[in-house]
């Protein structure tokens, strides 16, 4: 059982983020003069992802990724894929390679169209920013399966930045080390650095939502107001 949520709300595991990655890029082995741009997935995550994009001064935009369901069970995620065409599927979790059946092949598609429509309402409202060497720091609002944000990654890693840092409140204990690792091949030949920043992992991991005392629904038209914010 969870005794009490570990977040009020997104906002406030925002504002505990940004006081660690503060921290974090005090190490010495971090460029802390690089340029920083942070990426939000949406919608959860720019909640999350502002008041960090706030303290450190830095441009807030959105990379947006979805889950690959299952035709027959829409709740049942196999995969997921970014709307620039990235994917990644369950089964690599455990083999990093995988070779998918027609239907999974057409709930891809399906994914990606989503991700794609969802993509052209954030991108008006988005800076212009140049990722080429800098620290590219993508947020959510948490982190369960890890596959939306792992599939991130491959889409960042093409934008040539000098370091991706995923960041997220709250992950399973297991879920760390499949990221550090996941990461590490993702990004080997290409030397870019990473880190993985999330404030707690919580043994008994229900859902997200439940430590968190507020977690309403992020909409479209409530997640565009912190990019204007930031324009």
């Amino acid at each position: 059982m969870i005794d009490a949520p570990l977040f009020e709300d997104r906002t406030q595991a925002g504002e505990k983020l940004a006081a660690l990655i503060q921290t974090e890029l005090m190490v010495p082995s971090v460029d802390a003069t690089s340029n920083k741009i942070v990426y939000a997935l949406p919608r959860g995550g720019l909640p999350v992802a502002s008041p960090i994009a706030n303290a450190l001064s830095c441009p807030l935009t959105v990379l947006v990724s979805k889950k690959i369901t299952h035709p027959n069970n829409p709740e049942l995620a196999v995969g997921a894929v970014t709307a620039s065409g990235e994917v990644l599927w369950m089964e690599q979790q455990k083999t990093f390679s995988f070779r998918p059946s027609h239907w999974r092949e057409q709930a891809m598609e399906v994914a990606i169209d989503k991700a794609k429509s969802l993509e052209s309402q954030f991108l008006p409202f988005c800076p212009e920013v140049n990722p080429s060497g800098a620290i590219l720091i993508l947020v959510d609002d948490g982190i369960a399966t890890g596959m939306t944000i792992a599939v991130a990654v491959k889409a960042l890693a093409k934008l040539a930045p000098a370091q991706i840092w995923l960041v997220a409140p709250l992950a399973p204990p297991s879920m760390i080390p499949w990221l550090q690792e996941w990461c590490s091949r993702i990004l080997h030949d290409s030397k870019i650095n990473h880190r993985v920043i999330v404030l707690a992992t919580p043994e008994q991991f229900v859902s997200v939502s439940s430590f968190y005392f507020k977690f309403p629904q992020v909409a479209t038209s409530e997640a565009l107001e912190y990019l204007k914010v930031k324009s």
